[in-house]
């Protein structure tokens, strides 16, 4: 006998409705036309900065409205299929839908949690640097493996990450990695991830197997804008060329293509070997060293940035966000959100959407945004 699924498709089409909005598709509409005529203007990119304006805009709107739409779609779609399962008795199409029930429900969270991003900086990229902390080479590894896990997470979801940098450890691992996210409301996702994420394990890098604790660093950033770039005057910089190392095509290696940026009142060094041009090299790392400017202005002006993402304290023991426990047991635990999960495997080859989802909830209810 088919069980009635009909309060839960209830259930689901309210909270769907709920969304559609909060993100008040008929605009979203109206604005996806207008986008769509700026984007096909002939002289569009005769200005590079409001050509990826449109066309960043454009993509993050396409995507909103047809997220929902196909969530919209396959809940009448499933309607029909438990009607016809019901009315057929067939145990197959029964469970065909039960689990599209399910995968309907982790969807609908997500487009929920989505309408929860409407921070001041939250629709922009987001520029991510991993560091190690306490821990030596075990933490160098730890870092070179949270890299893999955001990367992996990236790739699941179609997103474009640009490495700005990459410093190779000595024996394993790596000193930094500083990556751009370049998807819409890239920095509202991952802004819950900023902070230090421990590690417990049995070191592989210690020949009696003892348990190690290693601790990483992870500081995001919303990319800035060019409406409040810092000017950097050129009289203030150190430009320096150098070979490009680390993740890379074929070629990264042979030409002196990396840039390396000294600013020289603050001391704060950027660089970026991403691309195979020094000029777009040059390009990139004054957009993160602006990045890194302006988040230094805001700091000293206000308390603004710091309530926007969160304190950076010491990468040691009693400062995590995160425990990755692989030894004695396994088991992955926000201490924020109390968000868990025993699968440690799939959770470092990048499944964090549930972490990510409730880190941004936790960052709503607690008012830990800064931006409303």
């Amino acid at each position: 006998m088919a069980v009635d699924r009909s309060t839960e498709l209830a259930a689901l089409d309210a909270t769907l409705t709920s969304i559609e909005k909060v993100l008040d598709l008929p605009r979203l509409r109206v604005e996806l036309s207008d986008l769509e005529a700026q984007a096909g203007e002939p002289g569009l990119w005769d200005d590079t900065a409001k050509a990826q304006e449109v066309t960043t805009r454009l993509s993050g709107v396409k995507t909103d409205i047809e997220r929902v739409e196909g969530v919209r779609g396959r809940l009448d779609d499933l309607a029909v299929l438990f009607q016809m399962a019901a009315e057929e008795s067939d145990e197959g199409v029964e469970a065909e839908a039960e689990g599209e029930l399910d995968t309907l429900k982790r969807d609908v969270s997500s487009l929920e949690v989505r309408t929860l991003l409407s921070g001041e900086f939250d629709q922009r990229e987001a520029l991510v640097q991993i560091t190690p902390g306490a821990g030596g080479v075990d933490s160098q590894d730890w870092a070179l493996m949270l890299w893999r896990m955001y990367y992996r997470w990236a790739e699941r979801h179609g997103y474009p990450l640009d490495v700005h940098e990459w410093q190779e450890a000595e024996e394993a691992g790596v000193k930094s990695v500083i990556f751009q996210c370049k998807a819409p409301y890239a920095y509202g996702t991952l802004a819950g991830e900023h902070g230090v994420h421990r590690l417990v394990r049995i070191s592989p890098f210690d020949n009696q197997a003892r348990r190690q604790t290693s601790f990483a660093m992870v500081d995001v950033t919303p990319v800035v804008d060019t409406a409040d770039a810092v000017e950097v005057d050129e009289k203030e910089i150190r430009v320096d060329v150098f070979r490009s190392s680390g993740p890379g095509g074929q070629g990264v290696n042979t030409t002196d293509s990396a840039v390396r940026i000294t600013h020289l009142p603050t001391g704060i060094v950027v660089s970026c070997q991403n691309e195979r041009s020094q000029i777009q090299n040059r390009a990139t790392a004054m957009i993160v060293l602006q990045t890194k400017l302006l988040e230094r202005t805001r700091e000293e002006e206000a308390a603004a940035m710091d309530a926007i993402r969160g304190t950076k304290g010491d990468i040691a023991f009693g400062s995590q966000i995160r425990n990755y426990v692989l030894h004695p047991y396994q088991m992955v635990k926000d201490l924020r959100t109390g968000m868990e999960s025993g699968s440690t495997g799939p959770v470092l080859d990048g499944e964090i959407d549930d972490f990510v989802e409730a880190a941004i909830r936790w960052r709503r209810t607690s008012g830990d945004e800064g931006q409303d």
